[in-house]
């Protein structure tokens, strides 16, 4: 397999990924919303981690397959952070977070940060958003 049609699938895998990492955590913040007991569920708390897993994989194939490195590369830098912090802000706003309150403003971090994420992916700029 050259290295165009590794990128190409790594790429798409990793786009599935991101879909996937969406739309779960807006079912997630659905049920912490509604109090639901289904995120507490173990297949709940397990799947994200899976999924980020190979999101996680993706990203440093399509990477290292590609010659383009956090670090090294201003974009992928500001988008590792947007992810650290879409991470943290998703942690507090699902579970860590004293009220709900605090809870849905982490939840709207959260999603503003994966935002930023998506738009610095697609545009290949950092400041993408000034």
């Amino acid at each position: 397999m050259d290295d165009t049609t590794l990128f190409t699938l790594l790429r798409s895998l990793h786009l599935i990924t991101v879909t996937i990492t969406l739309i779960g955590f807006l079912v997630r913040a659905w049920w912490m919303l509604r109090d639901s007991p289904l995120l507490y569920a173990k297949p709940v708390k397990i799947f994200p981690h899976v999924n980020d897993t190979v999101l996680l994989a993706t990203a440093l194939g399509a990477g290292y397959v590609s010659g383009q490195l956090p670090f090294q590369d201003p974009w992928l830098t500001a988008k590792l952070t947007g992810v650290i912090a879409y991470i943290v802000f998703g942690a507090f706003g699902l579970h860590y977070g004293k009220t709900k309150g605090q809870r849905i403003v982490f939840l709207l971090l959260a999603l503003a940060s994966f935002c930023y994420v998506i738009a610095v992916a697609a545009t290949r700029n950092p400041w993408v958003v000034f």
